[in-house]
């Protein structure tokens, strides 16, 4: 087992940050490995990872040491998954990108470009008999939902889950790449549709989390077996502050949504690094799309690399030291990786599962969140006991499980009671409006023969 590679990348100061606090800044680096970064009260706090990226750094060094061996690894048929994370405007998507993808000189390629001449440098050297297809696809999790950048018409692509693919997007448009232009084509085309705005921290800031997924098949010639790997570019979303950002109306719904989607990849990796040896947790991957698809990555069925974007200035001295303390808590994540072969596709008829329940839970238990206060979970957790629904209320781990399980279940069974409730009621609805109907026609018959007849009649 080996853990999660983290690095920190501080970029160079932007015109805001020297028009506010000149050439300062809150970060002294010691090693390579190791910096020291002030808060906005000059206290200090020391950092280790497995590389600092300071300001200056080269584009071909990031890549080189972060992302270069896990490119190695998906033409070997082993999964990779790298990552970008910091606040808005720290440098994620140029550190991912360049300064354009298509048009830019060598040395300002972001990984993007790179990973794309890697595996095709990797697949031209190789001495091996063996035939390689690369597909690429591209989605983005805009508001919870994931779109398809390659075909805008798939809006709300649905997660399903593989026991040999692991975590799949059902329907995501895969395109066959065979060379680094037509690669670097597609990417631009994707790119474009991005869902971006302009705040008062970027011109063009992302407004979605955006996944760049390049699947290597590798076909053996001597013995007919087939491997794969997967690799997983993610250019996170920026964490915001509105008092910074400046971010009103639509963006500001983005923003919330944003940080809803970081503060659940936070939970996700504070329950995985915080758990006693032995005992089991509930790592609540299903509370966000992003934490969800990325499932495989952080749940150490990957090599995954994560680039921690901040800024050196004093300006943003508190949001690089949150971005900094996330990734050192990631550094603690264990990973155990293996090849994917077609064997394991043989030895599983049932590989690919369909979510449609997982699905209907989150619908349900988000519905739920929105119309259930705290102290009512509190209560609903009293009434379980009292009914004997939970049997252990010593074990907090069993309570999390148990009462997630026996919640989805019990909210579903009233949701059914529900529908049926509003089938009565739209049938009630429908007799009364023929019954209005019918009395009406009754009164304006019985009206006209009551004109008809002879006026002595009436008197």
């Amino acid at each position: 087992m080996s853990n999660m590679k983290v690095c920190a990348l501080f970029r160079p100061l932007n015109s805001k940050e020297l028009s506010e606090f000149g050439d300062a800044v809150s970060v002294q680096g010691i090693t390579s490995e190791s910096f020291i970064i002030k808060d906005e009260k000059e206290q200090e706090f020391d950092f280790t990872f497995d590389r600092v990226f300071y300001q200056g750094s080269e584009q071909a060094d990031i890549y080189e040491f972060l992302a270069l061996p896990i490119v190695q690894g998906a033409v070997d048929a082993i999964n990779g998954t790298i990552i970008t994370y910091g606040q808005t405007g720290a440098g994620k998507t140029y550190s991912m990108e360049g300064p354009s993808i298509v048009d830019c000189e060598s040395k300002n390629k972001g990984l993007l470009q790179r990973v794309v001449d890697g595996l095709f440098e990797a697949i031209m050297t190789s001495e091996k008999p063996i035939k390689y297809t690369i597909k690429l696809s591209m989605v983005e999790i805009y508001m919870e939902k994931v779109r398809d950048l390659l075909d805008l018409s798939k809006d709300n692509i649905q997660i399903k889950e593989s026991k040999v693919h692991g975590i799949i997007l059902s329907g995501a448009t895969e395109v066959a790449i065979s060379n680094t232009a037509e690669a670097l084509q597609s990417l631009s085309s994707g790119i474009a549709n991005r869902a971006v705005g302009e705040t008062q921290m970027n011109m063009s800031s992302s407004r979605s989390h955006c996944l760049y997924i390049f699947t290597v098949h590798q076909e053996l010639t001597k013995d007919k077996r087939t491997k794969f790997g997967k690799l997983i570019l993610v250019d996170l979303a920026g964490s915001e502050k509105v008092d910074k950002t400046g971010a009103e109306g639509k963006i500001l719904e983005e923003a919330k949504t944003i940080n809803q989607s970081l503060t659940a990849l936070g939970k996700v990796i504070n329950a995985m690094t915080s758990s006693a040896p032995g005992k089991p947790t509930h790592i609540p991957y299903r509370d966000s799309k992003l934490t969800r698809i990325l499932q495989d990555a952080l749940g150490g069925y990957s090599q995954t690399a994560l680039l921690c974007c901040c800024s050196p200035s004093p300006y943003n001295a508190s949001e690089s030291l949150f971005t900094l303390r996330f990734g050192a808590r990631a550094k603690h994540i264990k990973a155990t990786v293996h090849v994917s072969c077609k064997e394991d596709l043989d030895n599983n008829k049932e590989a690919i599962v369909s979510t449609n329940v997982d699905e209907s839970r989150e619908r349900i238990l988000e519905k739920m969140r929105e119309r259930i206060t705290a102290e009512d979970v509190k209560l609903l957790e009293e009434l379980f006991v009292l009914e004997g629904i939970l049997f252990d209320p010593n074990s907090v781990e069993e309570i999390e499980v148990a009462y997630e399980d026996i919640t989805s279940r019990t909210i579903s069974s009233l949701y059914k009671i529900v529908e049926e409730l509003s089938t009565v009621a739209e049938k009630l609805k429908r007799e009364n409006a023929a019954l209005k109907a019918s009395l009406k026609a009754s009164e304006e018959s019985y009206l006209h023969q009551l004109d008809r007849r002879p006026l002595c009649l009436i008197l």
